[in-house]
């Protein structure tokens, strides 16, 4: 079974909701530059999305600068604001105050930049070393869901950026997972109302993860997680996730008969 015949997955194409523009210090594109590239390829959705810390104090100038630019009217320009999940607990790394939804940001796109530790984010080199001094690999993926789920259920209007890439960094693999974790984080997301991006630049989450969403009904995005304009909308690595993932949902349907 193809992602065509899988009904929603290709519309996904026509939208990419991670976006960086020079307001985050690694990228290289204007807002102005995002959006004629989104125009460019026939995109229908964008969400114009730049880094935040608590630290951050502009976003306001970000929304309205976002406001003030040109938009063509087969687009839709949405905003976000990434920012890292912070620890077990769920705190994500937002500023004080930021207003999500009606007058600010349309979304808190979450990254897992660093790993949910119990006492605060842990980088991989850190995450290495606690796993070498005999953290199981198990006990470190119960974090990083629980981390997962509680994220969603305390940030309303989340996005899911790039989810399960820290794995890799750490020595752990996607496939470690199982079918009961990817199932509870899963269903968290579609509980929660919480979008997560299979994105382009990270190649994840992987077709059992995606299959995992399908099967909760959770909605699913695209993005390219780009950094410069040339990037906006190219897809090559999302379409054969999405194709690979309606398979196996295509073959749990054929089992359950």
């Amino acid at each position: 079974m193809s992602a065509t015949e899988a009904g929603r997955l290709p519309a996904l194409l026509h939208g990419d909701f991670h976006v960086h523009s020079t307001f985050s210090d690694d990228a290289r594109s204007t807002l102005a530059e995002n959006i004629a590239a989104a125009s460019a390829v026939g995109l229908r959705t964008i969400r114009l999305t730049d880094h935040v810390r608590a630290s951050t104090t502009w976003v306001p100038e970000f929304l309205s600068a976002v406001a003030g630019e040109r938009v063509p009217d087969s687009l839709t320009v949405l905003t976000g604001v990434e920012a890292k999940l912070l620890d077990a607990s769920g705190a994500v790394d937002i500023p004080p105050g930021l207003v999500v939804g009606s007058g600010g940001v349309d979304a808190v796109v979450i990254g897992d930049h660093q790993f949910p530790g119990t006492d605060g984010p842990w980088s991989p080199t850190a995450t290495r070393a606690r796993l070498d001094a005999g953290l199981s690999d198990d006990d470190a993926l119960d974090l990083l869901i629980e981390g997962s789920i509680r994220a969603m259920e305390r940030t309303p209007h989340a996005q899911l950026a790039h989810w399960f890439s820290i794995l890799p960094k750490v020595g752990l693999d996607e496939t470690q997972l199982g079918t009961e974790r990817l199932a509870a984080w899963a269903q968290a997301a579609a509980a929660t109302g919480t979008i997560v991006e299979v994105n382009e630049k990270w190649n994840c989450p992987g077709p059992d993860a995606i299959a995992a969403l399908l099967d909760a009904g959770a909605r699913i995005v695209a993005s390219t997680d780009s950094h410069v304009a040339a990037d906006v909308g190219r897809y090559d690595r999302v379409p054969v996730l999405l194709d690979e993932a309606a398979a196996r949902v295509g073959a749990e349907k054929e089992d359950a008969r």
